[in-house]
């Protein structure tokens, strides 16, 4: 590994293998000779003079890239497809006249881009699955354990932590449709020419425009698409670009609330993130055990979530059939979107696997404010018995504020019970009164509707792609 030049952190520390060789130029070269094969063979069968030994090694070189050729070559020339066309024709001497026949530079530019976002994108699909097929079985685990709810991360009714979890996996399950609307996006841009109107091939297939309709549907076959763009200028739409970064944004966004959550769970004690037993959580504080995995998830979402101007701004500015001020930022940009929500989806898989939960803190906690919850219980039952309910309401306001204040002011347990009891316009005793505290009376439809959503939402996606389940997570740091 080099270390005299900067190397960037998404694929040394976060990224892994599999989207780092989609990225690669092994990968991008490789696609690039084959668009060049396809292309020959489309044009031999609509009648261009090119032999089948001609293709025969096209082939035959298809996967050892000449990279020493192509890179002098593109210090003369300055051009890196026909530094890779000349490359190629020196292995290739029978068939160098006919390769990237009748093309311009962005048929293997653009089309090697749209299948690299789409094999991208059935991995970040892929690990979305699996990231909710996990969460599933939390939610599962711990769709009764009663935990305090929080608004605007107040004390509120209490809730499950199996539903809280349900609460991260929809905003995964929505980002799952938008990773999936990215995917039915794409399509290759063709075989377009230089402004978009296929002169070149008008010109190479003698006038016919059979052959020139034809050309386009053969090449969406060839390399696994059902379409080509019906219209375009030298380039594919950059807006597509904006559509799949947002789609990687919004996954990040889910991300980063799961992980957000758990930061703030770890902090009351209730919930951690995996914590390996020689990791070492600060190097002053031996004690601590920061959720140092949830902060990196926030941290590289917070990325992505800003890379989607990135794609967004390139496509709004781009001018009439082409220019070329998307060619640096997209280089940068779509790869590293793509390597950091790889990144965010590894940390979420290897959180999610080891989530530890401690129902000794919840339920201090919960009781702590359970109290409060059960005053409107409490009321109820004090009118059934004959108060009046406007009078019992003021007298519960009343000793609710001093309860307040006892736990506030002078660090004292809650004693709101112990004054409910005393006041004889309850007519309660204090063992009446703690039998009321069963957190399970206040969840309400928490559990069920865990199930529920498991049943009916989760759980068929998962059945529907349970041959993409079982993905474990390497995190290498």
């Amino acid at each position: 590994m080099a270390t005299d030049k900067y190397m960037s952190p998404l694929s040394e520390r976060y990224a892994s293998s599999q989207m780092q060789y989609i990225f690669s130029q092994d990968k991008k070269f490789r696609t690039w000779r084959k668009l060049w094969i396809a292309l020959a063979e489309i044009e031999q069968e609509l009648g261009i003079s090119i032999t089948d030994e001609q293709i025969e090694e096209l082939k035959a070189h298809a996967e050892d890239i000449n990279y020493e050729d192509a890179r002098a070559r593109e210090k003369v020339v300055r051009h890196d497809v026909m530094s890779h066309v000349y490359a190629y024709g020196l292995q290739c001497p029978k068939a160098k006249g006919i390769i990237h026949l009748g093309a311009t530079s962005c048929y293997v530019g653009d089309n090697t881009d749209i299948i690299l976002m789409r094999d991208a994108l059935q991995l970040v699909r892929k690990k979305l699955i699996n990231v909710l097929a996990k969460l599933a079985d939390f939610a599962d685990t711990y769709k009764a354990l009663p935990t305090l709810g929080f608004t605007h991360f107040q004390p509120a009714q209490p809730t499950t932590v199996g539903k809280r979890a349900t609460l991260w996996m929809q905003e995964f399950e929505l980002a799952l449709a938008e990773v999936e609307h990215a995917a039915g996006s794409l399509r290759l841009l063709g075989s377009k020419g230089t402004t978009g109107t296929q002169a070149s091939f008008l010109e190479l297939f003698d006038g016919d425009l059979d052959k020139v309709d034809r050309l386009d549907p053969m090449l969406a076959e060839k390399m696994g698409f059902d379409r080509c763009f019906s219209v375009s200028g030298q380039t594919y739409p950059r807006l597509l670009d904006t559509i799949v970064v947002n789609a990687l944004a919004i996954t990040a966004s889910a991300a980063m609330k799961m992980a957000t959550d758990i930061r703030i769970l770890q902090h009351l004690k209730e919930v951690e993130e995996p914590f390996e037993k020689t990791q070492i959580g600060s190097s002053a504080m031996a004690y601590k055990r920061n959720p140092m995995r949830s902060e990196r998830i926030c941290s590289l979402a917070r990325y992505v979530m800003v890379d989607v101007l990135n794609p967004a701004v390139t496509a709004g500015t781009q001018w009439f059939e082409r220019t070329l001020d998307d060619s640096a930022n997209k280089r940068i940009s779509v790869p590293e979107g793509f390597l950091a929500i790889d990144g965010i989806l590894d940390l979420c898989l290897n959180v999610t696997d080891g989530l530890k939960v401690y129902p000794k803190v919840i339920e201090k906690h919960l009781r702590s404010e359970l109290p409060f919850m059960a005053t409107e219980n409490i009321m109820m039952d004090a009118v059934k018995a004959g108060g009046d309910r406007q009078e019992l309401h003021e007298r519960i306001r009343t000793l609710s504020m001093q309860a307040g204040r006892r736990v506030k002011e002078e660090g004292l347990d809650n004693n709101l019970l112990e004054l409910i009891a005393a006041d004889p316009a309850f007519g309660m005793t204090l063992e009446e009164l703690e039998k009321t505290m069963d957190p399970a009376r206040y969840i309400g439809c928490a559990p069920h509707q865990v199930e529920r959503y498991l049943n009916e939402v989760i759980r068929p996606i998962l059945d529907a792609n349970s041959s993409l389940l079982g993905v474990e997570a390497d995190i290498k740091v």
